[in-house]
Formats: C-alpha cells, structure tokens, sequence
C-alpha cells in the first residue's frame, strides 16, 4: 500500500472542520497530521477546544492532538480550509505561496478568474486553471482551488445534465437552508424556533453567480461562463443539516419530464470513471414520491454525497419545476473538497 498523504485542517473546530474530521477518519488516501484554529484554541487539544457537534464521536486519533495556529509551516502536504471569510482569504493565499495546495471551503476566491471553482462530475476540465495561477502569482507548488456554496452544489449537480441535454435560458430558485449552514452557536434559538429568517448574508449573490463558472466553458486559459441568469431567494429554516430548493427553469430546447428525469438519472462524471473514494454511485437521484425529497429522509442518500431531486413537473410560466435536496455540511462543504482533492491526486495535483 502506498504511503498516504498527508493533511492539515484549517478551522478545524468548525462546523465543517469537525466533518472534515469525520468524513476523513479511515481514508484511504488521506491521513490528517495537522489540525489548526483560531489563537484562542492555539496549544489546546482538539478534544478540549471543539464543541463537537456531529453524532459520531471525535475520531480516538484526534482528540489528543494539539491545535495550531493557522500559520506556515504545517505538517501536512496539503491543507483544507474551512476558515471563515473574514480570515480565509490571506491565510489560503500565504499557503498557497509557501507551496501548499490548498483545498478550500471558504468563499474568498471562488470567483477568482485563474482559480477552479470545481464540481468534479461537472468541470473536471478546470483544473488546468493551476498551471495558470501558479505562473500569474509566482507560485512553484502552491495553488488554491475552492468548492462552491453549499447551495450552488446541490443546485449545480441537478443544472449539469439538463444544462448539456437541452441547453438552459433562466433559473428561478427558492432555497430553504439548515442551520449547520450557519455554523456554531449560528442563529439563535429564540430567532429560529416557530419561525423562516428570509435572509442569509451573500447567499443570494453567491446562487446568482457561482453556478455559471461551474457550467462554463474553460479555453485558451479561460472560463467563459454560461449564458444564462438565476434569480434567487434564500430562507434559513429549522432544519439540522439539509438545504431544500424549489426551482424552476426556462430551457433553449423543448423537451418532456421524462427526458429531464432520464438526463438526470443517468448523470456521472470523471469522479465515477475513477472510482474515487468518496464519489457517490449516483451523483443525481430521482425520487418519485409526491412528498420527497425531505431532509431527513434523504439527505444521506449516498452517504451525503448526492443531489436529491423529486417533484419533477411542468411549470406553468416557465418550462419545468422541481425540488432538490443537498447536504450542506457533507456535499455542500468538507466532502465536496474532500472530493476535490481526489480529483486533484489522480490528475497529479497532488
């Protein structure tokens, strides 16, 4: 068996630190040697600093290890970042420069123009951006590469095959969000219970313009985004981990619901070709039950790693509606870039 890499988390008592944690305890490829935090945690163990919040218990490895600052040099060969956008965008870029990769959560540099903002069913492509970020900053090893919202990737996978089958002219969206997507303590309890906030700080902006990086066409050293406009409206609701979508789209060919299923069904990309660790076997299911897909039902179909949709129909201003269902600390954040990062070590990246 080959040696296994090795890595370091940033932001690792997060919410999406503590499932990066998880979802890395046994990996196969990867093997966590370096758990950094903010200065109020620095010399702690993790066990002592982290409110762990998922019901698994902390991995035996890591609760006696000692949290860093999130500063060069680390003891890892690749870093995941979860940091928050307040701090991420320096430290992600002092790594990168000191010659780590750096696989990251954080918003700071998605829309970055030679950085991938990368699905790897959808736009394997994009990595080729590395080479270019590397030779326009100066940078030998080093280089970022972010995953998106955790909104914009359950919406995405579902866009994806539609968007190559039958070409898409507009998305309306309507989200319904968890409360892991606040991360920890998040929203207050008095501000949640018996109520919908009908308002998540950037999250519109991010809906409205990430997916049409992720769709676009990468040539002669460029992402040409897609042609078409979303409309978003974005809600946090009571729910623990699993954002709801209610979306509706406009499409450049006519089609049926049952041509839109298929496309969706059938949908797989490199990540399955490769039969990388954490790709899910369907990255886009279809439920065909009236009242699904609901969060706690099916947020863990595929272990979390899939796109959920379900009430595929016909709209009755637009062409088709349907709801999708993600899970936003899982596909939407740490195993996104967990993915990520297995693309990038079977592409060489890494």
């Amino acid at each position: 068996m080959s040696k296994k890499i090795r890595v370091g988390i940033l932001g690792a008592t997060g919410m999406v630190g503590q499932r990066f944690i998880q979802l890395l305890d046994g990996h196969p490829q990867f093997e966590v040697t370096a758990l950094a935090a903010s200065e109020r945690s620095e010399a702690r163990s993790f066990a002592e600093a982290c409110a762990w919040k998922l019901p698994t218990p902390i991995p035996d490895w890591a609760r006696g290890m000692a949290l860093q600052a999130c500063q060069t040099p680390l003891d890892c060969d690749v870093v995941f970042s979860s940091l928050p956008s307040s701090m991420a965008g320096a430290v992600e870029e002092s790594f990168a420069k000191a010659g780590y990769p750096v696989i990251s959560n954080s918003s700071n540099h998605r829309m970055s123009v030679d950085v991938p903002l990368l699905v790897p069913e959808i736009n394997p492509e994009h990595v080729n951006l590395i080479d270019i970020q590397r030779q326009k900053r100066g940078w030998n090893k080093g280089y970022i590469v972010t995953n998106p919202n955790c909104t914009t990737v359950a919406l995405v996978l579902a866009l994806a095959p539609i968007q190559q089958a039958f070409g898409i002219e507009a998305v309306m969206v309507s989200t319904m969000q968890a409360l892991s997507g606040a991360g920890y303590p998040g929203v207050a309890s008095l501000d949640i219970i018996d109520n919908v906030v009908p308002y998540i700080d950037g999250e519109e902006t991010k809906v409205e313009s990430e997916p049409q990086k992720i769709l676009g066409q990468f040539a002669s050293g460029i992402v040409t985004a897609a042609d078409f406009r979303i409309s978003a409206q974005c809600h946090r609701v009571n729910v623990s981990d699993g954002h709801t979508e209610a979306v509706t789209i406009k499409l450049k060919k006519k089609t049926t619901v049952a041509a839109l299923i298929e496309v969706m069904e059938s949908f797989q990309g490199e990540p399955q070709k490769l039969k990388l660790p954490s790709a899910p076997m369907r990255p886009v299911i279809v439920l065909k039950e009236n009242n699904r897909p609901q969060p706690r039902l099916d947020r863990d179909l595929e272990k979390g790693m899939a796109t959920v949709v379900g009430r595929v129909r016909e709209d009755t201003i637009l062409d088709f509606r349907f709801t999708v269902l993600g899970h936003n600390t899982i596909r939407g954040a740490a195993g996104a870039a967990i993915l990520n990062a297995e693309l990038l070590a079977a592409k060489g990246y890494i």
